[in-house]
């Protein structure tokens, strides 16, 4: 085994290669994401639930679409500062692309290419206006607010970096392209540790799929 790969694994990474099968698994998965979403707006225009019951649960799927299945798809696809791939484990994929690339095929009309190449921040502000920033503070006070900010996939931003975060019954983890470890690329990991979250000096982290972001997602709104 690769010593790198090795390495990795036994810091408490995970990765996994992609192969032909999980190629198609991962579009069928696309698919079926937009299927939902256009059941989640019929719901919603028809009224057959409460309009707040059915934001509650669109963001209920999206939160454990993407954290359990398409982050994971995404994992061991190598990093690189060109990267822009949009299938996972082929070719090679940059932080920004890799955020932006998730939340496109997840359904949110976003700019991909123009927000992949811009600082993090404008882009994180304009998914969550209520985002929080941090500047030179120890992991465990961000840790201490996440926990207070409770479950779910939030982006960050760092000093040269992007990435999510995604939080499930407390436990935090840090998922990114990481250059870092370029040959693994895409990985998921704990936020403390050797990584770009930890080193940074500034950070800014807002918790995606508010009322609003949900609503763009029902209506197929563009963000500029």
């Amino acid at each position: 085994m690769h010593l790198l790969l090795l390495g990795a694994l036994l810091a408490g990474f995970v990765c996994h290669t992609a192969s032909g099968q999980s190629i198609s698994n991962y579009q069928a998965l696309v698919g079926r994401i937009q299927t939902s979403r256009a059941e989640f707006a019929q719901e919603f225009s028809q009224g057959s639930a409460s309009k707040a019951a059915t934001i509650d649960k669109a963001r209920s799927y999206l939160v454990q679409v993407i954290t359990d299945s398409m982050l994971p798809a995404w994992y061991a696809t190598p990093w690189d500062f060109n990267g822009t791939t949009r299938t996972p484990g082929q070719g090679t994929i940059a932080c920004g692309y890799f955020v932006n690339t998730v939340l496109q095929d997840a359904g949110f009309r976003i700019p991909r290419i123009k927000w992949s190449q811009l600082a993090a921040e404008p882009m994180i502000l304009k998914l969550a206006p209520a985002s929080r920033r941090f500047s030179d503070e120890d992991v465990e006070v961000v840790e201490t607010w996440l926990q207070i900010q409770g479950d779910g996939v939030y982006a960050v931003g760092l000093d040269n970096h992007v990435g999510f975060i995604t939080v499930r019954q407390g436990v935090k983890r840090f998922v990114h392209s990481n250059y870092y470890h370029r040959d693994i690329g895409v990985m998921s990991e704990p936020l403390p540790g050797n990584n770009p979250f930890a080193a940074s000096h500034y950070r800014v982290i807002g918790k995606l799929f508010d009322d609003r972001m949900i609503m763009a997602w029902l209506n197929g709104t563009p963000y500029t």
